[in-house]
């Protein structure tokens, strides 16, 4: 059964108790988002999530999208909700004022988005890829653009997407063919196909903005001969009206694994009518805005369905009995006792319960730093945001979704049989989850662009970011009374990091194999620690509170109770990924090739 209640306490406590000290907030941009209006704001999504999306999500998945002559119709009720949704302004959160928009922290947004990830991530995506064209379009089009396209998006009214990927080229958009002719009057004719482009073609808006990489016919071969093109389904007429159809059309849809009330379509573009946004032949830089801003997203896509999985794992555990507790009957008064009393039950939630509460700890730190980025009051306080997200998108999108499909999969494995059947709902979680580590760059080239790109960066200035503030609150808490242990073995994880750092680094240096052979677990082992640093300021804040006879303190003794189920399970694995690294790539490409 899919069961899902907003966790709203916990994302209260991440929102206004465990970063005040990380130099990222107290922005003026955000005075008027008080605690008391961000937690009204937070109830209210909730209610719209949990009330409107989530019975929507089964129904969605089981009715799916349809596809005829041209036309893509989203499931039953879709088209209400999205009505609703963009109505009570949740398009629009997070947007400019500029341009409509509400201009609300993307500290608060990113906890309205795991919310709807949680309840219908389907659903997610149409709003989510028109605020990352949203994103392109705001620091890159013209003014003229601008004026044309942007309040219609903000609004909801208008939608947009990513049209990158071609059935010959998917991550080497160097091999991208889609070609783009210079007209009389500054339009460009573009022509070629695309293909898994979510929310290509739908029926939830009244037009729909295509962001388009195509190649100017001058222009030189490789990425650096690629440009971007805003493409309507219909060209505005003069009052901004859509109008005349453009050459822009959905010629299938997709038959997924999972995600089934997502239109993801492929997409023929003939002689279509569009406009250069940017500069010609810098057409990526522009769409990696979108890009790393779809990525923290899909990221937080994993985390929401990890938390409806875990729910609902808990709620199965609950309620079915089976066999008789190891030390004892519990329950006396039924046939069995409930499986939650069944240690290996209890290991599978609590690691579900831990990677959900570790993951929004550094979605919170990484949506303060995004808000620091674009509204800093220094430009120092500037760059370290930027050069602290920079460094953790990768992680954000990579360990988040993994830890969505294990979390899915151990809610599958607490309903044991009835998990696999479909009417439980868990096997959804399973086939939505599996996608988000796929799509915005897979995780394998998360880890490359962490270990390739972000690493090197800047001398190691990306990493400094990281490193000081861990090291900081190690070396300032070892000796604490409350935390002390948590402490150190933050800093024995940490001293595994440092050296695999070194290590890829010194290694990187003679032979670049190397640390692609050690990516995706120096990602992991990044990830694992940045959660244990969240985790060790949560108890200690939680031991504070406590101390000082807080009336919640139901929920600061489960906050501390998790943070050590963290440190005794689960960190204890950036041991085995630093001795993997440690390897080196030997295992893995000296094997034979015609061996495989």
């Amino acid at each position: 059964m899919q069961i899902y209640t907003a966790p709203l306490r916990d994302m209260g406590f991440v929102l206004n108790e465990l970063h005040t000290d990380d130099g990222f907030g107290g922005l003026p941009a955000f005075a008027d988002f008080t605690p008391e209006l961000t937690e009204a704001v937070l109830g209210e999504a909730a209610r719209l999530c949990q009330d409107v999306l989530l019975p929507l999500n089964r129904s969605g998945d089981e009715e799916g999208c349809t596809f005829e002559n041209g036309t893509v119709r989203t499931p039953k009720g879709f088209g209400d909700a999205y009505r609703q949704f963009v109505d009570g302004g949740w398009n629009a959160l997070v947007l400019p004022g500029e341009w409509g928009g509400q201009g609300a922290p993307e500290a608060l947004g990113k906890l309205v988005e795991e919310m709807i990830c949680a309840t219908n991530v389907s659903f997610s995506l149409y709003p989510g890829l028109t605020n990352g064209a949203i994103a392109a379009l705001t620091v890159y089009a013209s003014d003229t653009l601008k004026q044309a396209y942007l309040p219609k998006m903000v609004s909801g009214e208008w939608s947009g997407t990513m049209c990158l990927t071609e059935p010959h080229c998917g991550t080497d958009l160097g091999l991208l063919r889609t070609r783009a002719v210079p007209g009389e009057d500054g339009s460009y004719a573009i022509s070629g196909a695309k293909i898994f482009i979510s929310a290509g073609e739908h029926d939830l808006t009244a037009n729909i903005v295509h962001l388009v990489l195509a190649r100017l016919p001058d222009a030189p071969k490789g990425v650096k001969g690629i440009s971007l093109f805003l493409v309507p389904k219909f060209l505005p007429d003069e009052q901004g009206q859509p109008s005349v159809r453009n050459g822009a059309h959905c010629t299938a849809i997709e038959h997924k694994m999972g995600l089934k009330a997502s239109a993801t379509c492929q997409m023929q573009f003939e002689d279509a009518k569009g406009w250069l946004v940017g500069q010609p032949h810098r057409g990526l830089e522009a769409m990696f805005t979108m890009m790393n801003a779809e990525r923290v997203g899909v990221g937080i896509q994993g985390l929401g369905i990890g938390e409806a999985a875990y729910q609902s794992a808990v709620w199965y555990a609950r309620e079915r009995v089976q066999g008789r507790s190891l030390s004892g009957v519990k329950h006396p008064d039924k046939p069995a006792d409930p499986i939650i009393v069944h240690p290996d039950v209890r290991r599978m939630l609590l690691t579900m319960r831990a990677w959900n509460e570790g993951c929004r700890g550094v979605a919170g730190w990484v949506a303060r730093a995004l808000d620091a980025e674009k509204h800093g009051e220094t430009p120092e306080q500037r760059q370290r945001a930027a050069d602290f997200v920079a460094l953790m998108t990768p992680v954000v999108k990579a360990l988040f979704t993994d830890l969505g499909l294990e979390s899915a999969s151990l809610a599958v494995q607490c309903y044991g049989g009835h998990g696999y059947i479909r009417e439980s709902g868990v096997e959804q979680y399973m086939r939505d989850a599996r996608i988000a580590m796929l799509y915005e760059g897979t995780n394998g080239i998360q880890a490359l662009d962490l270990v390739g790109r972000k690493m090197p960066a800047e001398m190691g200035r990306y990493l400094r970011s990281f490193f000081h503030p861990v090291s900081d609150f190690i070396e300032a808490n070892s000796q604490d009374p409350a935390i002390g242990k948590m402490a150190t073995g933050l800093g024995q994880a940490f001293k595994a990091l440092q050296g695999a750092t070194a290590l890829i680094a010194e290694r990187g240096l003679k032979d670049a194999e190397e640390g692609g052979a050690a990516a995706s677990d120096y990602l992991r082992l990044l990830g694992l620690v940045a959660m244990g640093y969240c985790f060790a300021k949560a108890s200690k804040i939680a031991a504070q509170a406590l101390a000082q006879g807080s009336p919640d303190a139901a929920f600061y003794k489960a906050k501390i109770d998790t943070a050590r189920f963290f440190f005794e399970k689960l960190l204890p694995q950036t041991a085995s990924l630093y001795l993997t690294i440690k390897a080196g790539k030997g295992a893995v490409m000296d094997f034979a090739e015609a061996a495989f």
